[in-house]
C-alpha cells in the first residue's frame, strides 16, 4: 500500500479529528482510511492511534512520528514542485496566518491579483491575532506586525506599519482635544490587548513619551476599537492602513500630528529558507513589492499622508 498515501491520511485524520472527516475530505471510503491508517502503523511498527467511539486520541508514539510525517508530505510537495516546468509557474496551496484587520483591509485585494498571476495556486487565510505553530497548525506563511520577534525564528522583514492616534469628532467634542500625549491620561483610550495595552509610545524631534493609558474597551482585534473610535466610544492607536480612509472622510480626527506613534515592522514568518516551495517564494516576492510600492507603509511617503 502508498505509504506516502498513508501518511497523508495518518495527518488528515488527527489534523481533521476523526477518519470520517479525514474520509470525506480524501474521498475515500471509511474502510479505506482504516486500511492506510492500519497499514502505517504496521509500517512503523506500534499504535499511533487511540480509538473509542467517542474519542480520537494520538499515543506517545503517534505524537513522535507526526512531525517525520508533515516533514514527509513537505518534502514531497517540494519534489512535486521542483519537478513543474518554469513556464507553467508555481502551483500549489497555501496556508497563510494574519490578522483579520490587515487581511480584509489590505491583503485580500493583493491575493486576488497573486493568485490572478499564478492560476495554478490556491490559498487559504487563517485569521489570527496570535502566533501560531507553523509546523503545527499547517502554516506556510504567518505574517505579523509586531517588533518582538521570537527567538530564532525564520523572518523577513516586509515594510514598516506607522499608526496614527485619532478619534471621532463627536468624541472630541464631548470630551475635549489632546494637545500633548500626557493628556491622553485622562481620556478614554480604546486600547488594543496584544500591543500597547497600558502604555503609548511616541516619538519626535524632542525625544520620546512613553504614556500610561486607560479607558473601559479593550480587544484582540483593531477592527472593534476603530469601530467603537467612530462611534464616539474614546480615543484609538490604529495602524494608517486602516484609519487613513476614515481619516480623510473626517470621520475620524488625527489628534497630536507633531507626535509619531511607535512604528512596528511587518514580517513574513515561515519555516525555513532553504526548503521554500516556488508557490511560496513568489507569494514572499509579490507581497514584498507590493508593500514597497504602497506610501502607507513607507517613512516619509508615509508621514506625508499623516
Amino acid at each position: 500500500m502508498d505509504r506516502l498515501t498513508a501518511t497523508r491520511v495518518f495527518v488528515e485524520v488527527v489534523d481533521r479529528g476523526s477518519q470520517t472527516a479525514a474520509a470525506e475530505h480524501l474521498d475515500l471510503s471509511r474502510a479505506m482510511v482504516s486500511r492506510y491508517l492500519a497499514a502505517l502503523e504496521g509500517w512503523v511498527g506500534a499504535r499511533l492511534l487511540h480509538r473509542t467511539t467517542r474519542k480520537l486520541s494520538l499515543t506517545q508514539v503517534g505524537n513522535d512520528v507526526l512531525p517525520h510525517c508533515r516533514e514527509m508530505l513537505h518534502t514531497a510537495e517540494m519534489m512535486r514542485a521542483t519537478g513543474i516546468k518554469a513556464t507553467d509557474g508555481p502551483s500549489g496551496n497555501l496556508r497563510i496566518a494574519t490578522s483579520q484587520s490587515f487581511a480584509q483591509t489590505w491583503l485580500s485585494p493583493v491575493l486576488v491579483d497573486y493568485l490572478a498571476r499564478y492560476p495554478n495556486t490556491s490559498v487559504d487565510v487563517l485569521v489570527n491575532s496570535q502566533a501560531v505553530n507553523l509546523v503545527e497548525e499547517r502554516i506556510d506563511l504567518a505574517l505579523r506586525i509586531t517588533n518582538q520577534l521570537e527567538p530564532n525564528q525564520v523572518a523577513r522583514h516586509l515594510g514598516t506599519c506607522h499608526s496614527v492616534v485619532c478619534a471621532a469628532p463627536g468624541y472630541l467634542q464631548r470630551a475635549g482635544t489632546p494637545s500633548q500625549p500626557q493628556q491622553l491620561a485622562t481620556h478614554n483610550c480604546l486600547s488594543y490587548s496584544y500591543f500597547g495595552r497600558n502604555v503609548w509610545q511616541f516619538e519626535n524631534t524632542e525625544g520620546r513619551q512613553d504614556v500610561a493609558v486607560d479607558g473601559n474597551l479593550s480587544s484582540n482585534d483593531t477592527g472593534v476599537l476603530l469601530e467603537a473610535a467612530l462611534n464616539g466610544g474614546g480615543i484609538c492607536l490604529q495602524p494608517l492602513y486602516a484609519a487613513a480612509p476614515l481619516l480623510e472622510s473626517g470621520r475620524l480626527v488625527r489628534l497630536l500630528p507633531q507626535w509619531q506613534p511607535q512604528p512596528l515592522g511587518i514580517h513574513a514568518i515561515y519555516a525555513s529558507r532553504r526548503q521554500m516551495l516556488p508557490a511560496l517564494r513568489a507569494l514572499l516576492d509579490f507581497i514584498a513589492k507590493r508593500l514597497a510600492s504602497d506610501p502607507l507603509w513607507q517613512p516619509r511617503e508615509a508621514d506625508r499622508l499623516l
